[in-house]
C-alpha cells in the first residue's frame, strides 16, 4: 500500500514527517489550515487534554502533542490508519498520545474523560448533514472542560449548533473550518 506523508509544522517535532496510508477518505488537514488553527489556539498547548476524534492521518493530534499537550487521545476506526498512527507514535516517542481503535460515537458514549480541545475532522461524506453535526455536538458537551474549544473541519459552511457559538472561522479551497465554544 502506498504511503503518504504530512509535515508537523510546529513545536518539539517541527519539520518531522508522519506517514499515513493511501485511503480514499483519508485527507489530512492542510498545512495552511493547521497553521491558522494553532495560531487561534495560541501555539502552546502545555497542560491541555486533547481529543482527535477522527484521527485519520494524525496531523491534528500529533501537532497538538508536539506543541506540549499533556495528553492526546486519537480515535480511529480504520485498521490501516490506526496501525500507521501507532507506528508514528513510536517513531516520535510520543508517550502522551493514546491511540484507540473505535467508532467515534461509540468512543464518546463510553469515555468518562473530559477534554480542553476537541478536533473534529470526519470524512467529508460523513459530515454534511446538519442533523449528524447536531447529534455529535450533543454527545460532545459532557466531555468538555469549562473553557473548552472544538475545532470542526468540513466540506461545507455549517452554522453553529444550538447552544454553541463560532469563535473563529476560515476557508481554504473546499475546506471550511471553525473554532467553536459553548455559549455561556
Amino acid at each position: 500500500m502506498k504511503q503518504n506523508h504530512v509535515r508537523i509544522i510546529g513545536g518539539e517535532w517541527r519539520s518531522r514527517h508522519i506517514a499515513f496510508p493511501d485511503q480514499k477518505d483519508l485527507r489530512p488537514t492542510p498545512d495552511r489550515v493547521r497553521e491558522t488553527l494553532f495560531n487561534w489556539l495560541g501555539q502552546d498547548l502545555t497542560g491541555l487534554r486533547c481529543l482527535d476524534l477522527y484521527a485519520g492521518s494524525g496531523a491534528l493530534g500529533f501537532e497538538a502533542a508536539s506543541r506540549g499537550a499533556k495528553a492526546v487521545v486519537m480515535v480511529e476506526r480504520e485498521r490501516d490508519a490506526h496501525a500507521a498512527l501507532a507506528a508514528n507514535r513510536e517513531a516520535l516517542k510520543a508517550g502522551q498520545v493514546n491511540i484507540v481503535r473505535a467508532d467515534a460515537l461509540d468512543f464518546l458514549r463510553g469515555t468518562p474523560d473530559v477534554y480542553d480541545v476537541i478536533f473534529l475532522d470526519p470524512p467529508f461524506k460523513d459530515n454534511e448533514s446538519t442533523t449528524s453535526w447536531d447529534a455529535l455536538f450533543a454527545w460532545l458537551r459532557p466531555k468538555l472542560s469549562p473553557l473548552a474549544l472544538v475545532y470542526r473541519e468540513s466540506g461545507g459552511n455549517h452554522p453553529a449548533p444550538a447552544g454553541w457559538t463560532v469563535h473563529k472561522q476560515g476557508r481554504a479551497g473546499q475546506v471550511h473550518f471553525q473554532l467553536l465554544k459553548i455559549l455561556e
